[in-house]
């Protein structure tokens, strides 16, 4: 379990395919006290530590991953949010996170707010359920939504977030996975179960 505060940003190095799974090794301030068989979040996608060597670590994703979130996209030299599971023992700052993406989400406007940034989104036809300022993960970050209407809602950015995260780089057209709150989606679970 995570909590959407990012500890550190990863650079992807390299990625090899392998059949349907891509490995990715990933360098980062924290790859060297990873250890194998770790769950780190890289982008909101729980994803289990391969290798550890030389200051960067790996992880694999397979076939259904790719095809649910944006790690597919990213090439050599792109930015990867990364946070290390909860320890029981700390504050929990942010909202709940599993890592397990739902979708992705298209940044359809970004409006620079003269101090922080309102990222506007798009997502596609979706059975999930976001209230007004509610929490929502977006790359693996926690952030509260606001403005939703039909498959658009929109987000505030603070200066520390955008310094500290990939935020930084999306532009109009970048995707990003999205996770639902997962209170909301075992509510919304509930309410459609059969009697």
């Amino acid at each position: 379990m995570f909590t959407g505060i990012i500890e550190s940003l990863g650079n992807l190095k390299e990625t090899k395919r392998d059949g349907t799974n891509l490995h990715l090794k990933i360098s980062s301030d924290i790859s060297h006290e990873l250890k194998v068989d770790q769950s780190v979040n890289h982008n909101g996608i729980c994803l289990t530590v391969t290798e550890v060597q030389d200051g960067a670590h790996w992880v694999t994703a397979i076939d259904e991953t790719l095809k649910r979130t944006n790690l597919g996209t990213l090439s050599p030299g792109d930015e990867i949010n990364l946070e290390r599971c909860l320890q029981m023992n700390g504050r929990f700052d942010g909202h709940i996170v599993q890592g397990h993406v739902d979708t992705t989400a298209v940044v359809e406007r970004v409006e620079d707010k003269d101090g922080s940034w309102i990222y506007r989104f798009e997502l596609g036809p979706s059975e999930e359920v976001m209230v007004e300022k509610g929490s929502v993960c977006i790359n693996g970050v926690s952030l509260t939504c606001f403005d939703i209407f039909e498959n658009f809602f929109s987000v505030g950015i603070i200066p520390y977030t955008f310094d500290h995260t990939n935020f930084r780089n999306l532009r109009k057209g970048s995707i990003v996975n999205i996770e639902f709150d997962i209170i909301g989606k075992y509510i919304k679970k509930l309410q459609t179960k059969p009697a």
